[in-house]
């Protein structure tokens, strides 16, 4: 997108920008000129970006919010306009994978966190920030992170899958509503990225180095390559693009048809030993696993 400051004046809200592709999104649109506000539950790394963004002759501010309370995601739109004045953009970025489960031995307590977070937040944050925008008068444009988990199904990982599908509903419902008033909606879904998050879901280095092999380009993705999709979003130069899902994984779910990543085989047949060693060794562990 070059390096003019298009978003001059412009004010940028960026949610689950500590690290990977919310801090990467931050930085981008940072240098595009953008005012921009950041949130994440850890305060020590949200004030280590804003510095970082400042330095770099950036305008930046951080909010601590945890976004599996509700009363925290409502507080954020109105420090944006304390600090800022206006709200033009908005990233949605904040998300949890939840625990790597058969659906059988998911809990109740981590479905309704993830959904607290990757949905209900969500929820609350675009109808705050499309009250704003059209209080505006001068349109604007929002951007959800969803995931091919969106798109597709991955073993182990229903909740959360179940969750990337309701924000592409959040997300077509919020374009329709609103593209009368100049205000776009959208989505990106990305494959596998090289972020804590997708460590953590896999576990070692060397499972994520296996999740290569299953993409035609033949490696995961960077961060920044999510933050240069979202600011291209932002700007005018998709103007004519709302209600949609920009897909950035690499080729995975051109595969027709979809090959299931070994990563994700290795998963499947971890869980399924797991639950085949509470189930055999010993019988009255298995009603306390289900019961959490």
């Amino acid at each position: 997108m070059g390096n003019s400051l298009e978003f001059a004046g412009k004010v940028a809200l960026i949610t689950g920008g500590n690290s990977g592709i919310g801090a990467a999104a931050a930085r981008r649109v940072a240098e595009l000129g953008a005012h921009v506000v950041v949130t994440g539950r850890r305060q020590s790394e949200g004030r280590l970006l804003v510095n970082d963004i400042k330095r770099n002759g950036g305008s930046a501010a951080f909010i601590e919010a945890d976004l599996s309370q509700p009363e925290q995601a409502k507080r954020i739109v109105p420090f944006t306009l304390k600090t800022f004045g206006r709200l033009d953009y908005a990233f949605n970025n904040a998300g949890i994978s939840g625990e790597n489960r058969l659906l059988t031995d998911q809990t109740e307590r981590t479905f309704d966190r993830v959904f607290a977070v990757n949905v209900k937040a969500l929820f609350l944050l675009l109808q705050d920030e499309v009250k704003q925008m059209m209080a505006q008068g001068q349109g604007g444009s929002i951007v959800n992170t969803a995931s091919v988990g969106g798109l597709l199904a991955f073993p182990t990982a229903g909740p959360y899958v179940a969750s990337k599908h309701a924000v592409l509903g959040l997300t077509k419902t919020a374009a329709i509503e609103c593209g009368r008033y100049g205000i776009r909606v959208n989505a990106v879904s990305p494959g596998a990225v090289r972020t804590e998050m997708l460590l953590g879901v896999f576990g070692t280095q060397e499972a994520l180095d296996k999740m290569s092999a299953a993409h035609p380009i033949g490696r995961i993705g960077r961060p920044e390559e999510i933050a240069d999709a979202v600011a291209w979003l932002f700007s005018d130069r998709s103007s004519y693009y709302t209600g949609q899902s920009l897909t950035l994984d690499g080729g995975l779910t051109a595969q027709r048809p979809y090959v299931t990543p070994p990563a994700s085989d290795k998963l499947l047949q971890n869980a399924l030993d797991e639950k085949w060693r509470v189930g055999h060794a010993d019988p009255s562990m298995t009603d306390d696993l289900n019961s959490r």
